[in-house]
């Protein structure tokens, strides 16, 4: 379905008025600058110099790292949920949890275990939410991650609701070792070359650093003010 806009001439020839000149209606050219500094941060970083970069921001935003391989993660997984007090448990709705081995630990242990386990599933509607409100742990899979400040980028669609990384109590982020570049420039690429090359790129893309804080009050930092108070990071190896 296609929107429709309104008052869109309108409202961008006032603000070319009042910039005092005629509306462009051609387009502009982008600039070709002679400096681009923001490329070269981490730029000669291999993939493990990056992971140790990680590692060392992860200690400053208060977010505990994890490093395990294909065949141990289930076991890890599992620990870190049992570490964090078990369910109710919330998950994305993604084949790779499948591809990884996960689908025993999530479906079959856990509920075993009188661990509640909720995947999401767009069909129940708002239903999701509530499953999300009051999950102790929900578990994401992050797109791109930021080794300069700590960051998972992920990419909301019908079977991955946002609400799972934000209205849990603690939560979990999987990170494929494959998925970690130097900082939020190489994201912003990533992301215009999957436009560029026509794929579908998620209107709600969310970069979330470690578990939620605030400094408003007198710069006093606090942990765990509006989403989880806790967070983990498990690096899986898949190079």
């Amino acid at each position: 379905m296609t929107g429709t806009i309104q008052n869109r001439d309108a409202f961008l020839n006032q603000i070319a008025n009042s910039l005092g000149r005629s509306r462009r209606k051609n387009g502009v050219t982008v600039p070709d600058w002679q400096h681009r500094p923001q490329d070269e941060v981490l730029s000669e970083a291999t993939t493990d110099e990056l992971v140790e970069v990680l590692k060392n921001q992860c200690l400053k935003i208060h977010t505990s790292l994890v490093t395990t391989d294909l065949e141990t993660l289930p076991s890890t997984l599992d620990k870190v949920v049992h570490d964090y007090g078990g369910g109710p448990v919330v998950s994305w709705k993604d084949q790779r949890f499948a591809d990884w081995g996960l689908d025993s630990l999530m479906k079959k242990q856990w509920p075993s275990e009188n661990i509640e386990f909720h995947q999401w599933d767009y069909s129940k509607g708002e239903e999701n939410i509530r499953q999300a409100e009051r999950a102790n742990v929900g578990i994401t899979i992050s797109e791109f991650t930021l080794a300069e400040s700590g960051t998972v980028v992920l990419l909301s669609n019908q079977d991955k609701g946002r609400t799972v990384s934000f209205l849990p109590a603690t939560y979990i982020a999987l990170i494929p070792k494959s998925t970690i570049i130097p900082r939020i420039t190489q994201a912003a690429q990533k992301l215009r070359e999957m436009h560029l090359s026509g794929k579908k790129v998620a209107s709600c893309i969310n970069f979330i650093t470690g578990p939620s804080n605030s400094a408003d009050i007198e710069l006093n930092l606090v942990v765990g003010v509006h989403g989880p108070v806790k967070a983990t990071y498990i690096v899986i190896e898949d190079l």
